[in-house]
């Protein structure tokens, strides 16, 4: 299988050395301040977390801006930029006040209207906050600082949507949250405990969070996403290097701090050295997978999906996109669509196919009608383990007769093509490799990937009404045991009927940083308040 880079190659280029990030024109404040200097995973390009699941663009949302609910450790809602709230006894209308002394970076103060305004924009935009959308009757703001929000019909996880898909749901001001939805947002003013100054941002170079000095934490303990977001830090500096091995180098050296999901083929490199620390902050991992494209031939027929799940061995993924054992599942292979070790995690109804076998993965893509036309992989060369991925998948479907197109190209042209719904051969795509923390594909009223929405769905667009009508079932069910049991039903006619993804492995991200960096929160996503730099 092909790796990503030799060891020999590493060291060679470790030992050549880097050229320091002053010198490439990353120079920092002369002053006392403490600054992170961070080397992000990817080039931040996307500020309007509503138009994009990209979680360098949820990170950016979780600085800038607080959301009305985060959840904590446990996946649980907790209020964030919400003051005080009361729901009625028929669970119908609730009323939520902002927490004092709340404001936005330009000192103007949150308002109920603020409020009202984003979470219109969360449920006609954002992908966790579209499945609020149908209980809705009215978001009004009463006055100043009292924001109601009258249901149709109970629902029992209406505080857990407001958060946002990893609390990407930000509240802005009126001003820009009430911008057509479809429109990204490019102002960044939010009331969160980072400012992001635009005038520094340099798209592929870098971006900056400073300290927002004005910002009052929550009184209770950090706890994922939820509680006192405490900023250590002065300045929180991305420096975008797309070369991994410059990337370590510099962290050696000192002249960065963190490198945030760095390629994991190269931690041996620095795994013994008494000034680096490798640290793993996600508590249920992240699950990979292949995302089809729904809409175009061959995979809008469900034989070519079965056929593709039947070429996958999640133990060659895991070994070619992830090497060290200590950062993915060898033992376990799982097929659950809902994260494996969860309370919906389950692998009924992938019994057929869940066991490789190549010739019969060769005649289904026979009875899907394939003629050997082109199927376009695109992948990226910037995320190591999504460029191996891709790789494993272009030889696995060379093995069952397929004619492959691999277009390996910088992820965040990766985001711009999957958006197309165009044919492949007009710009459009057939399958893309991606990723998605382990607690955000735990529930099936979370895992946009088995939302079958048609139109709506997440990019792939499976569209299944029946699936549908079985989640909608789950998300009304009050009873626990009740709920599980419909969960399994629709995991199994999901995998039999609809097959919205495969998953390839689940997989825990390496954070590298210098031992001097202490206070990583475990979330689903990484943040920087609580951090701090000795």
């Amino acid at each position: 299988m092909t790796r990503l880079r030799s060891a020999s190659r590493t060291a060679k280029t470790l030992a050549a050395g880097f050229v320091v990030a002053v010198a490439a024109g990353f120079a920092f404040p002369a002053d006392a301040q403490k600054v992170l200097r961070v080397v992000p995973h990817s080039d931040l390009r996307v500020l309007d977390g509503y138009q994009t699941t990209t979680a360098i663009t949820t990170m950016h949302m979780a600085m800038v801006y607080d959301t009305l609910f985060s959840w904590d450790a446990k996946m649980e809602a907790k209020p964030d930029a919400v003051g005080s709230w009361s729901v009625t006894p028929d669970n119908l209308k609730y009323t939520f006040t902002p927490r004092p002394g709340l404001k936005f970076h330009d000192g103007s103060p949150v308002t109920a209207k603020d409020a009202v305004a984003s979470t219109k924009r969360l449920i006609a935009r954002e992908s966790l906050g579209r499945t609020l959308e149908p209980f809705v009757a009215s978001i009004e703001a009463v006055d100043d600082k009292t924001m109601t929000l009258t249901l149709k019909e109970p629902f029992g996880f209406t505080t857990f949507t407001l958060s946002g898909m990893n609390n990407a749901a930000g509240i802005m001001r009126a001003k820009e949250a009430s911008i057509d939805p479809a429109t990204p947002v490019t102002e960044a003013i939010g009331s969160g405990p980072f400012k992001f100054p635009k005038d520094q941002w340099n798209p592929g170079a870098r971006a900056v969070y400073t300290k927002n000095t004005d910002y009052v934490p929550r009184s209770k303990p950090p706890s994922g996403f939820s509680g006192a977001k405490l900023v250590k830090m002065d300045r929180v500096e991305y420096v975008v290097m797309p070369d991994y091995a410059q990337a370590y180098a510099a962290l050696v050296r000192g002249e960065v701090d963190f490198l945030d999901s760095p390629s994991l083929d190269l931690v041996t490199t620095v795994d013994k050295d008494p000034n680096i620390q490798v640290s793993i902050i996600a508590s249920v991992g992240n699950t990979g997978y292949i995302r089809m494209n729904h809409l175009h031939p061959p995979f809008n027929n469900v034989k070519a999906r079965h056929a593709l799940a039947l070429a996958v061995d999640q133990t060659e993924y895991g070994q070619a996109a992830y090497g060290d054992p200590r950062f993915w599942k060898d033992t376990t292979p799982c097929w659950s669509l809902w994260t494996c070790g969860t309370t919906f995690g389950t692998e009924i109804g992938s019994e057929p196919i869940k066991q490789r076998n190549l010739e019969r993965a060769k005649q289904l893509m026979i009875e899907s009608g394939y003629k050997g036309e082109k199927v376009t992989i695109i992948g990226a060369t910037d995320i190591g383990y999504i460029r191996a991925q891709s790789l494993v998948t272009a030889e696995n479907l060379k093995k069952i007769g397929v004619n492959v197109d691999l277009v390996l190209t910088e992820w965040g042209n990766v985001v711009a093509r999957r958006a197309k719904k165009d044919p492949p051969e007009q710009g459009g795509w057939n399958i893309f490799h991606t990723s998605s923390g382990g607690s955000t594909m735990s529930l099936p009223f979370v895992n946009i990937g088995t939302f079958t929405l048609c139109d709506a769905s997440w990019f792939g667009w499976p569209c299944d009404a029946e699936a549908e009508k079985m989640r909608q079932t789950f998300m009304r069910e009050p009873d626990a045991a009740k709920r599980k049991q419909l969960a399994d039903n629709l995991h199994k006619y999901l995998w039999e009927n609809v097959v919205p993804f495969i998953p390839i492995g689940q997989f825990y991200q390496a954070m590298v940083h210098r031992k001097n960096v202490t206070g990583l929160i475990k979330a689903n996503t990484v943040v920087y308040w609580n951090v701090d730099k000795s």
